[in-house]
């Protein structure tokens, strides 16, 4: 159909008001009319809709189309519409062009009505132009492998494995830490239904150890990926514990250990041996041995009645073929620089999760709210540590220090939850809570909001650019803050100061970012492919993101997403299959010399310099994977013998649009 002569329908969208109250879309469809090889044009309210739709398909068969048009909205939301209608109608879906005159003319120009008109013709004069140059083309179809790599057990990556589990395809699921439940775990009480987070967490935790469709790889982190979708290679790095499946937690080798460290799940409030269980109700419930701290002594190998302890135990390294892979690698904590808001200058001043393992019954003090083994009796929150720092208004502490902008989302529900949880167990206790705005925007958390005034915590609301000073004195920890709401500066005594402190992009993220070749966003976060209309896939086809990986979320929200990228995951697995978009690189052998220009360009690495022999003699060229390639045309922009183009965005279809542009 290529080689025959250009017969191009031209279709003009009103887009109700959208576009017809700015651009002359009559005007603009006669114009069309009269440009080489437009055998029909026509304007319409809604092209989108099904009757413009069978009007194509109606058209192409009567007036013999074999290419078409669309002047409308952005590609990004009705190209596949347009597309499937010539499909539909006989023709070549990669015989379609669609012109974008409702964001670059109407909406942009909605105060120059004739020269928006005027763009508007220039445009489809330019799409006619490529229109004329267009080549069909198929797209192929490669076999999906039904097993799914899943990066991260907390509760979105639990989720996603559970449900995935559950319609019968096989999960690998790797977690760093040496216990799944990611942050959950750490947690003592959870918004806003005042569970016990473990109540909630080990039902989930014990149906993943039991799932026989679920290979639970903790302790190991994933070190290479190669592939695409539907046919990834992954290395597994499985770090040794030292400690065999014959231990049966009995404890006797931790009491003879005589090394002793901070315990970094209790973020440093106690310690614990270089040979130990990470938390009571851990799972896999096995202990490991502290690498970085342990001497090699060997007193818990002698107290092993279950000879379980292997202190020469090595990494081992495991390959696996995956279809797709979810990213829930969570979320780290912001930490305080040293002086900031008293951190580490006072001692009575800790965090959040810090509260949060006073307040838990597995935590240093059993659940007692004991600090330097005193019950405080005023204790102060200040909600926004770490989060919000916008230029010129946060004074950062180090020059270099990374501004974290954005809003953690949960922080003030979390802190809500604490103060309440303090006032129920110590009603005398006098509660203040120093805040820059409340954000209760989920269901029931205004009513949580509420419920803290009830019970008699005290709201003090400051300025951004004059935060509260926490400083020591004779009197003990002294909180200073200007009060927004009765303009007085308030001098408040504490025994305990707790900083409100934000989600930060989790340490593994990097490292995960330079394995899989996703993009992140500004703020460190996980980027998805389109905020609206694909949230949760990444610019990678076949990965997905799920949780906090992505960005801040509460537990409802990270479980919801793990199940979203789950349902995701499965549509492709069900199906067995997976379409290539055909609209990649090709690389006309004739002309490429090897020279290698186009290979580091490509952020997808889908193209590499393989050897041939010709007429005896070794020879170098390109070769571009079309499964990788996702036809972003940089090799195109820097091969020097412009031997390489991207399939539909040819040099000369680009050319002849640009030729369009500057005729008159």
């Amino acid at each position: 159909m290529s080689k025959e002569e250009p017969r191009i329908g031209v279709y003009i969208c009103h887009c109700g008001t959208n576009i017809a109250g700015v651009v002359e879309v009559e005007d603009v469809a006669k114009y069309a009319a009269t440009l080489p090889n437009v055998v029909v044009a026509k304007n319409y309210l809604y092209m989108c809709s099904s009757p413009a739709q069978a009007m194509i398909k109606e058209d192409i068969e009567k007036h013999k189309l074999n290419r078409v048009v669309v002047a409308s909205c952005s590609p990004r939301m009705h190209e596949l519409t347009f597309r499937k209608a010539c499909e539909d109608g006989g023709l070549n879906p990669y015989l379609f062009e669609m012109t974008n005159i409702r964001e670059q003319c109407s909406w942009v120009h909605s105060g120059e009505p004739k020269r928006a008109t005027k763009k508007a013709k220039d445009l489809i004069r330019m799409s006619i132009a490529r229109a004329r140059l267009l080549e069909p083309l198929e797209k192929r179809e490669v076999n999906v492998t039904s097993r799914v790599l899943i990066v991260g057990a907390g509760v979105s990556g639990i989720g996603a494995a559970l449900d995935l589990a559950e319609r019968g395809f096989d999960i690998y699921l790797v977690e760093k830490m040496p216990y799944v439940g990611g942050r959950v775990a750490q947690l003592s009480k959870l918004f806003p239904t005042d569970e016990l987070a473990l109540d909630v967490l080990n039902p989930l935790v014990q149906a993943v150890a039991s799932h026989s469709k679920i290979q639970l790889l903790a302790n190991s982190e994933i070190s290479a990926v190669e592939g695409y979708i539907g046919n990834f290679k992954a290395k597994i790095t499985v770090r040794p514990r030292y400690v065999t499946e014959n231990c049966d937690a009995c404890g006797e080798c931790e009491i003879t250990c005589p090394v002793e460290v901070p315990n970094q799940f209790d973020y440093g409030l106690s310690q614990r041996r270089a040979i130990y269980l990470p938390f009571p109700d851990a799972m896999p419930k096995r202990y490991l041995v502290d690498n970085n701290s342990c001497t090699r002594c060997g007193t818990c190998v002698e107290a092993c009645q279950k000879k379980a302890i292997n202190l020469e135990e090595q990494p081992r390294e495991i390959e696996v073929d995956v279809g797709t892979i979810i990213v829930a690698t969570g979320h780290d904590l912001y930490e305080p620089q040293d002086g900031e808001y008293g951190y580490k200058s006072c001692k009575n001043v800790i965090t959040q999760l810090q509260l949060e393992r006073l307040l838990s019954e597995n935590g240093p003090t059993n659940g007692q709210l004991t600090l330097d083994n005193s019950t405080p009796k005023r204790v102060v929150f200040i909600s926004c540590v770490g989060a919000r720092q916008e230029p010129g208004i946060y004074k950062p502490l180090k020059t270099d220090q990374k501004l974290n902008r954005y809003c953690s989302r949960v922080c003030c529900m979390v802190g809500l939850k604490n103060a309440i949880e303090i006032k129920r167990r110590c009603p005398d206790a006098q509660v203040f809570y120093l805040y820059r705005d409340i954000r209760s925007f989920g269901r029931g958390h205004e009513e949580y909001y509420m419920k803290a005034g009830e019970r008699g915590v005290v709201f003090i609301r400051y300025r951004p650019e004059e935060p509260p000073v926490v400083s020591n004195n004779p009197e003990g920890t002294i909180v200073t803050a200007y009060d927004v709401l009765s303009g007085e500066t308030l001098a408040i005594s504490a025994d305990v100061v707790v900083l409100n402190v934000s989600m930060v992009p989790s340490t593994s993220a990097s490292d995960v970012q330079s394995v899989l070749r996703i993009p992140m966003g500004a703020d460190g976060f996980f980027q998805e492919a389109h905020a609206k209309l694909r949230p949760l896939e990444t610019p990678l086809d076949g990965i997905y993101l799920a949780g906090t990986a992505h960005g801040p979320k509460d537990i409802t929200d990270s479980s919801v997403m793990g199940s979203a990228a789950a349902a995701k995951a499965a549509i492709l697995l069900a199906k067995g299959k997976v379409e290539l978009e055909p609209t990649v690189a090709y690389v006309d052998l004739t002309k490429c010399d090897g020279c290698a220009m186009c290979v580091e360009p490509c952020t997808t690495k889908a193209i590499t310099i393989e050897e041939y022999k010709e007429k005896g003699t070794i020879k170098k060229r390109a070769a571009v994977n079309d499964a990788l390639c996702k036809g972003c045309g940089a090799c195109a922009a820097t091969c020097p013998p412009k031997c390489i183009y991207v399939k539909h965005f040819t040099l000369d279809q680009i050319s002849a649009m640009i030729n369009a542009a500057l005729a008159k």
